[in-house]
């Protein structure tokens, strides 16, 4: 038994101050965070590739990244999570999808409760970082690049993730956007959801705290003026073509983060 990541339905947080200015600009400085992240990443790659890199150890490695980026600065309020504990299992989470921190955090929050893979793209399983710990997951893979084949594996794989009682994370979006597109929102956790009469949960977050690299995409800047703010909805039955639920989930996502002050284009 994973041990609940919060106590309450609402997580808020802020780094408190220290006395030494130094140790404290050091203990927040982006290179900090980087070295110590890198680390987390090496050491949970050589523990997957040993075979023994469970749900527990995921969600663990999770937690500690968000006390990482807690010393660096990141201001987390997470609300939500009693939709989880109270929902019929397994799950269909439907997710924005901004930066790396949601991958990286969603774990900590989420595997305590309910077991969990993702839907990622295929070059995330094939990363020589990343890839081992991805692998271990059992994840659905997809390519991004024709939406009928996408939509056909996601069918088959994640039907069979389902039915094994484990969860399942989707983002809809086909990459990370700091601005919300509902036109770029497919149907495919939607669609999911409703051919395995699962329930669906929508998260809405905005997570640029953590910004997207020029470089390296998945080791950008950290932007201390940005709350990173996780919402879980409330659980939704698909019924009918699922186009209703659809057009709720995107409701849902729109009006927190315009409530956060995050951008949304509006159609």
């Amino acid at each position: 038994m994973l041990a609940m990541p919060f106590s309450s339905n609402e997580y808020k947080t802020a780094v408190p101050g220290n006395r030494n200015p130094f140790s404290s600009a050091l203990k927040r400085s982006r290179l900090v965070f980087i070295l110590r992240y890198i680390g987390i990443v090496l050491r949970t790659r050589r523990i997957a590739l040993k075979g023994l890199y469970d749900t527990r150890a995921w969600a663990d490695s999770s937690l500690y990244i968000l006390y990482l980026l807690e010393n660096a600065g990141a201001r987390f309020t997470v609300s939500g999570l009693d939709n989880i504990r109270k929902s019929e299992k397994p799950i269909v989470f439907i997710s924005n999808h901004m930066s790396t921190l949601e991958t990286m955090i969603l774990p900590g929050l989420i595997a305590p409760i309910t077991d969990v893979t993702f839907v990622v793209k295929d070059t995330l399983v094939e990363h020589p970082l990343f890839g081992p710990v991805m692998r271990s997951r059992d994840p659905v893979t997809v390519a991004r690049k024709n939406s009928r084949e996408d939509l056909v594996k996601v069918m088959t794989e994640g039907s069979e993730i389902l039915g094994r009682g484990r969860s399942i994370v989707i983002f809809p979006q086909s990459t990370r956007r700091d601005i919300f597109n509902p036109a770029e929102f497919n149907t495919l956790g939607i669609k999911l959801a409703l051919r395995n009469n699962a329930t669906v949960i929508p998260i809405a977050l905005r997570t640029d705290f953590w910004k997207n690299g020029k470089l390296v995409k998945d080791l950008g800047p950290l932007d201390r003026k940005a709350p990173v703010m996780i919402k879980f909805g409330e659980p939704i039955n698909v019924s009918g073509s699922g186009k209703q639920e659809h057009n709720d989930i995107v409701r849902f996502i729109s009006s927190c983060l315009d409530k956060w002050g995050s951008p949304v284009i509006n159609i």
